[in-house]
């Protein structure tokens, strides 16, 4: 598999118990090979004002072309009016991680 082909996505939710929930539709339909779940504290803008909550950050192993469904998937899922979605390139990696990636979300 090439490089080019594999991306992180990833998502902030509110709770941990929807960060599984997320993970685990995700992971069922195969379009991650790998989600990985970390506390984090966020500060941002919203409704003109700095806001600072603590929140979970889900990180997607996948491929470029399950981004569309796995959005999809995130969005159904997902409790904020404007979830941040984000997905990130790939540029390298050690190709036996990127062949079993591949692997996983076939």
């Amino acid at each position: 598999m090439s490089a080019v082909n594999a991306c992180v996505v990833m998502t902030a939710v509110s709770d941990e118990e929807q960060a599984e929930r997320i993970a685990t539709a995700v992971l069922e339909a195969r379009l991650a090979a790998c989600v990985q779940i970390q506390g984090i504290k966020s500060f941002y803008w919203w409704n003109g004002k700095i806001n600072k909550d603590a929140e979970q950050l889900v990180c997607f192993k996948t491929t470029a072309d399950k981004y569309g469904a796995l959005e999809q998937t995130i969005v159904a899922n997902h409790t904020y009016d404007t979830p941040e979605i984000l997905q990130v390139p790939v540029t390298a990696g050690l190709e036996k991680y990127l062949g079993w990636l591949q692997k996983e979300t076939s």
